[in-house]
C-alpha cells in the first residue's frame, strides 16, 4: 500500500448553484420577505435565474451579484440592504472560493401584512 497522492482533478460549479446560494443567503437575512422576479423585458427571455430574483456576471474568476427583493414592513431598509449584501458575499467566497465583486440589492417592494375585509 502505498502513499499515493490522489490525481488533481478539475471542479466545475454550475451557475445554477451561484444561483440558489445567493438567493437562499439573501433569503436567510433578517427582513427579507421574498425575492422579486428581475424586471426588463425581451432580454430577460432564456436567461436562468431571472424569476427567482437573482442576476449573476462572471467576470474573470470573480462574480457580480443583482438581487432583487421584496423586504418586512417593519425593517429598516439599508439595514437590510446590507445584511443582504454581507451574507451573500460571505457565502459565495466560504462555500465556493470565488471573489465576489458586488453584491447589488434591488428593493422592489414592501411587504405588508394583509388585513381582512371588514
Amino acid at each position: 500500500m502505498g502513499t499515493e497522492e490522489p490525481r488533481q482533478g478539475k471542479t466545475t460549479i454550475a451557475p445554477e448553484v451561484l444561483l440558489t446560494i445567493a438567493r437562499l443567503s439573501a433569503l436567510g437575512a433578517r427582513g427579507v420577505a421574498r425575492t422579486s422576479p428581475v424586471p426588463g423585458g425581451v432580454n430577460r427571455l432564456f436567461k436562468r435565474g431571472l424569476d427567482d430574483g437573482v442576476r449573476i456576471e462572471f467576470k474573470d474568476q470573480a462574480v457580480a451579484v443583482d438581487l432583487y427583493l421584496v423586504i418586512e414592513h417593519d425593517q429598516n431598509v439599508r439595514d437590510v440592504g446590507r445584511a443582504v449584501q454581507a451574507a451573500v458575499a460571505r457565502a459565495i467566497e466560504e462555500m465556493v472560493g470565488m471573489d465576489v465583486l458586488a453584491v447589488n440589492v434591488h428593493i422592489e417592494d414592501i411587504a405588508y401584512p394583509e388585513q381582512e375585509p371588514q
